[in-house]
């Protein structure tokens, strides 16, 4: 049954060809709005035709207002759910899933599917002389696919469950694979690669961005997954392979669940934008590259990757390739370093002396007999050798941003947990949410059941749910870099025909993100005598309890919001510098540099290992330094 206009198709599209390539309308992605879906009857509110979207999440308990799917008021063969795609539209198959809920079982197990052009005439789709009956599901989670034996063109679409689960009710969750005949206009004008990469795909897509810009690109590995899958990354820098002095480094992790897909193609399309912009000379991405050492990690979990690549973008369900082969979530895995340091807190006399910042890894951790995911070892090895300054871990199936902390204090399952640099992490997950159109669109609903929306599209990562053992908290905790994670799509799989729109909505995000990696101070410790650089050294804010270090080359950089700051340089064996440092509102660095001092027990030392009498001046200075000790503590002194 076919009563389009050909025409409106490219000449060399078979029957075959639009029944496997014809897209999702866009239930899942919210593409089609509430508006668009009706139904016969339905229970309540909560359980809406708007509630019938494929994958969509409920809330915890049954009868809010966010149920997990449409179900029907009346549990007869006359019910139905229907989908106005506004023009007509090619169709070409269906996809259902039961009901989700943790407290009931709910899906179709047969149906029909009817087309018309004006809502008031209803044609049947046909299997031969017969009408068809499609198969549903069997479970309330697997999405199964029903393809129609032949296109059928209309402008409405409905489903009409014929049997449903015994003992249940008539509830069901959906998508539409259908081709306009109205042919839209480009959704970007980049000519970007907008298409899903498996591995293969994707080490091919590396390779020709490195030779269209060999002099700005690098691709290096970090280790291998589970099965053997190499986990690559992109450097992009005016000089890569280098550390520059002074230089920051930064950056993103995608596909650390792999049926998250989204970001990994974000960050295929920026590597490929950025290479073609530069040579542009497009003046933006030219200073971002000469000034900003960028990593692009887009597949953390490769293997995961590749088994929800193989079901496709709405056949792998909600959680078919998010851990890792072996079973593991990777946003678990890394050392839960947040209850060492509020248990060190808690039974320390002295807090101020417990450590914030470069908290080591536990001894149980770095056992060989540890759960630890191959890939998270990677990547955590990279984070020690890379002296990142800010990060952006993303991830899909929501639109929102969260900061640190990701989890709460004593175990509580949802709770506001500020780190020291609350309202710098709140002005980073600011910057990303109210410049992503998606997010940022004040006419959009919720994905699932957290409207998110309340709060600008950002959340302190505790208060949404807690995570021990988060990428986000560890690289905090651990290293010197900040780092947010960044929902980029309530779908998580979305269809390729999607990614351009996708890239629109977070291309200026993804900018003006990394550019926020030039905000605060940045300076280099040096020594007073031989000017040399000093690693290591403690860089310590007023009124900031989380302190950071100087990395090999004595250079630092303290991500701080505009004002003034008091910031103090401290290393082993030197006396502490001090001074003031101002932050402007421009996202430019103020350089904030220290020379220090060794302090007289340090020069002491030094010359003895070198086999050198102590010089008299040295050797005052200590007694000096011994008696003004002594008077502090109240102690007598004998003069000689």
């Amino acid at each position: 049954f076919y009563e389009g206009n050909w025409e409106m198709l490219p000449s060399s599209v078979t029957d075959e060809f639009i029944l496997i390539s014809c897209p999702p309308v866009g239930l899942e992605s919210l593409r089609a709005s509430d508006s668009q879906l009706s139904a016969s009857s339905y229970q309540r509110a909560g359980l809406a035709p708007h509630r019938g979207r494929l994958n969509i999440q409920s809330g915890i308990d049954d009868g809010d207002e966010y149920d997990g799917a449409w179900c029907a008021a009346v549990d007869d063969g006359n019910q139905w759910l229907q989908f106005d795609a506004l023009r007509p539209t090619l169709f070409t198959g269906v996809i259902l899933q039961g009901r989700n809920s943790i407290w009931s079982l709910n899906w179709v197990e047969s149906y029909r599917v009817l087309i018309s052009n004006d809502s008031a005439v209803w044609t049947p789709c046909m299997n031969g002389s017969v009408e068809a009956v499609f198969d549903g599901n069997r479970d309330p989670e697997t999405p199964v696919l029903g393809m129609f034996p032949v296109g059928m063109v209309g402008r409405y679409i409905r489903i009409n469950p014929l049997t449903w689960h015994k003992n249940g009710s008539v509830c069901l969750r959906a998508e539409f694979l259908g081709c306009p005949l109205s042919v839209p206009q480009p959704e970007s004008e980049d000519n970007l690669d907008f298409r899903h990469h498996n591995y293969q795909e994707m080490r091919k897509l590396l390779k020709a961005v490195h030779e269209e810009c060999p002099n700005i690109t690098r691709i290096y590995t970090i280790g291998k997954s589970y099965l053997g899958l190499k986990l690559y990354v992109m450097e992009i820098s005016d000089n890569p392979g280098k550390h520059e002095l002074g230089e920051p480094e930064f950056r993103y992790v995608a596909g650390m669940h792999g049926n998250e897909v989204l970001g990994r193609e974000l960050v295929l399309n920026l590597m490929q934008y950025i290479c073609r912009e530069y040579k542009r000379n497009n003046q933006r991405i030219v200073r971002l590259v000469k000034y900003t050492r960028i990593h692009l990690l887009p597949s953390m979990n490769p293997d995961g990757y590749e088994e929800a690549y193989q079901k496709g973008s709405e056949l792998s369900g909600w959680a078919l390739g998010r851990y890792s082969y072996e079973g593991i979530d990777m946003n678990h895995n890394f050392a839960d370093l947040n209850n060492i340091m509020w248990d060190e807190q808690e039974n320390a006399k002295d807090k101020s002396k417990v450590s914030n910042h470069y908290i080591p890894l536990p001894e149980y951790y770095t056992s060989e007999d540890a759960f630890v995911a191959p890939e998270t070892r990677a990547v955590i090895s990279w984070m020690q050798t890379v002296p990142f300054v800010l990060s952006a871990n993303l991830h899909g199936g929501e639109l929102v941003v969260t900061y640190p902390y990701d989890c709460t204090r004593n175990w509580i399952p949802r709770e506001n947990t500020p780190t020291a640099d609350d309202v710098f992490f709140r002005w980073l997950a600011t910057v990303y949410a109210s410049s992503n159109q998606a997010m940022a669109n004040p006419d959009r609903r919720v994905c699932h059941y957290e409207n998110f929306q309340q709060h600008n599209n950002i959340i302190n990562g505790a208060d949404w749910h807690t995570v021990p053992g988060s990428m986000n908290d560890f690289s905090y905790l651990h290293t010197n870099c900040f780092e947010v994670t960044v929902e980029l799509s309530c779908d998580k799989f979305p269809h390729a025909s999607e990614l351009p729109t996708e890239w629109e909505n977070n291309k200026e995000s993804l900018l003006l993100y990394m550019e926020q990696v030039h905000r605060g101070i940045k300076g280099v410790v040096r020594d007073k005598e031989t000017k040399g650089p000093i690693s290591d050294a403690i860089i310590k804010v007023r009124d900031l309890d989380h302190d950071i270090r100087s990395a090999t080359d004595g250079d630092f950089w303290r991500l701080l919001n505009p004002g003034e700051y008091v910031v103090t340089a401290w290393a082993e064996g030197y006396l502490p510098g001090t001074r003031k440092c101002h932050v402007g509102t421009d996202p430019r660095p103020t350089v904030c540099s220290f020379t220090l001092t060794k302090t007289p027990q340090q020069l002491a030392l030094e010359a003895r290992m070198k086999g050198v009498k102590t010089p008299k001046d040295l050797q005052l200075r200590r007694r000096d330094a011994q008696v003004r000790k002594l008077l502090k503590r109240g102690q007598s002194v004998a003069l000689t």
